[in-house]
């Protein structure tokens, strides 16, 4: 699942770490990275909206590239797909 794996330093503060390390210990993660990770995961699902998630951006991409066939009703379509 971890692929193109960036290090990082940063600072956070004591309260942050602790809940790292609850985080860590609750799900059983081995290391803080993917607990970080983890927390990131949730904050995306929950507050981004789905146009600014790259998935979002991909599935797009792949629809733009397919074959489509255009209807002038849904009557037209009925009749197409019987």
């Amino acid at each position: 699942m971890r692929s193109n794996m960036v290090q990082a330093v940063i600072n956070i503060k004591e309260h942050a770490n602790r809940v790292l390390n609850i985080v860590k210990a609750k799900y059983g993660f081995k290391d803080k990275s993917q607990a970080i990770e983890h927390v990131i995961e949730k904050y995306e699902e929950a507050f981004l909206e789905p146009q600014l998630r790259p998935e979002y951006i991909e599935k797009l991409e792949k629809i733009r590239k397919g074959k489509y066939t255009r209807y002038n009703s849904v009557e037209e379509l009925k009749k197409a797909t019987r």
